[in-house]
């Protein structure tokens, strides 16, 4: 470090030659036994201080100064202090360039290890779809056997469609939220015998003939009386859809079948159809948990439904579940506040072409009414498939 003094001083030539006269790097001595000023003493404890906390930021950095110590502080004096760092950023720059030998190694071996496992992993995951898809081919063309049962059946005594209706509902609305017991569960074959359920034994009859048939051709075991009575109940709503669409179309049940085909809620039936699985409950659910529609209050249908977690609107909708005459339950509906403005909506939807509002708020109630109570089994009605043995294969 060295101070340079400026030419204007004074002193400029005492100082410049005092510093010639002193060689380079050796600061002059002052003598051991004179004394040192206040002053002075403060200055040397400066210096001292910032040289102990001063971090070294480059190796290899020499810094050589002259310091004269004038007897007081002059303003114009400036302190200049230069560090060389170029030879070491060359050589770290020479560092980052050089080319390592463990650097490529390693991510050479990460970069194997990681596809390896890739490729693992997409065996696995490929045999794990595929065997997905094979159970969900099977579950559909079951289904699809049911639903060609269950339309022949219903076609052949289309007066069953009300009580098919009442039948699913019955089933589903024993479902109670706090214990978590009832529910869609098939447990209304046992509780026929129930006032709510009486005129409702020649539907279950009908599904117990349809049963035998459809387990008959069945691969993957029996079809549980839970499934078999929801999915009725889906199959009586396509058809009272349908026969709708006829009826708009001046009873031409080809023109009413292109225009459900078109204008229908076909399509939204979709969730309904993978909630597939229903286990069979193996006795009767408590007792008092449906009440009798035809002779219950409005006020007593609403809080049935308020307590599964239903509502006005949902009561509404599915007043064809809740007697033959839907007319005549629809007008006991509409008197009470709560119900009125969605019944009036409804009966405006079914008069329209698409029935848009009335037929899919209808699909949504009944998908999540008839899961109720229920764990769904994905794997139901799946079986094995038959391997072929390829050296009993005539070529």
């Amino acid at each position: 470090m060295q101070r340079v003094a400026q030419a204007g001083d004074p002193r400029f030539a005492a100082l410049s030659s005092r510093a010639t006269a002193a060689p380079a790097c050796e600061p002059p001595l002052r003598a051991l036994n004179q004394p040192l000023r206040a002053s002075e003493v403060s200055r040397e404890m400066a210096g001292a201080s910032f040289l102990s906390t001063a971090p070294l930021v480059a190796r290899g950095v020499a810094a050589c100064s002259s310091i004269s110590t004038p007897t007081r502080r002059h303003p114009h004096i400036r302190v200049c202090c230069r560090a060389d760092a170029e030879g070491s950023e060359a050589a770290a720059h020479e560092e980052r360039l050089r080319f390592r030998r463990r650097d490529f190694i390693g991510t050479c071996v990460g970069s194997a290890i990681g596809l390896e496992l890739i490729d693992g992993s997409t065996r696995f995951s490929g045999v794990a779809t595929a065997a997905d898809l094979i159970e969900r081919r099977q579950r559909s063309e079951f289904q699809s056997k049911i639903k060609d049962t269950l339309y022949v059946a219903i076609k052949a005594k289309p007066e069953l469609v009300p009580s098919l209706l009442t039948l699913a509902l019955n089933d589903a609305m024993t479902y109670d939220k706090a214990t978590k017991t009832g529910g869609a569960n098939g447990s209304i074959r046992l509780e026929t015998s129930r006032p709510e359920n009486s005129g409702l034994s020649a539907a279950l009859d009908l599904l117990t003939e349809a049963k035998k048939e459809i387990d008959s051709f069945s691969k993957g075991g029996p079809i549980s009386f839970a499934d078999l009575i929801q999915f009725a109940a889906q199959s009586a709503l396509k058809r009272s859809f349908l026969d709708a669409a006829i009826a708009k179309c001046g009873g031409n049940e080809e023109k009413g079948r292109t225009l459900y085909s078109a204008y229908g809620s076909n399509g939204q039936w979709g969730l309904f159809d993978r909630t597939f699985g229903r286990a069979d409950a193996q006795e009767a659910d408590p007792e008092g948990r449906v009440p009798e529609w035809s002779k219950a209050s409005v006020q007593e249908m609403k809080d049935r439904f308020v307590a599964v977690g239903l509502g006005p609107r949902q009561l509404a909708v599915m007043s064809a579940f809740l007697g033959p005459d839907q007319a005549a339950t629809e007008e006991r509906l509409i008197a009470d506040p709560d119900c009125r403005p969605w019944v009036e909506k409804y009966q405006r939807s079914r008069e329209t072409v698409s029935r848009t509002d009335y037929e899919v708020d209808l699909i949504t109630t009944l998908t999540k009414l008839s899961s109720f109570g229920q764990n769904i089994n994905y794997e139901a009605y799946t079986y094995p498939k038959q391997k072929i043995d390829l050296g009993k294969l005539k070529l």
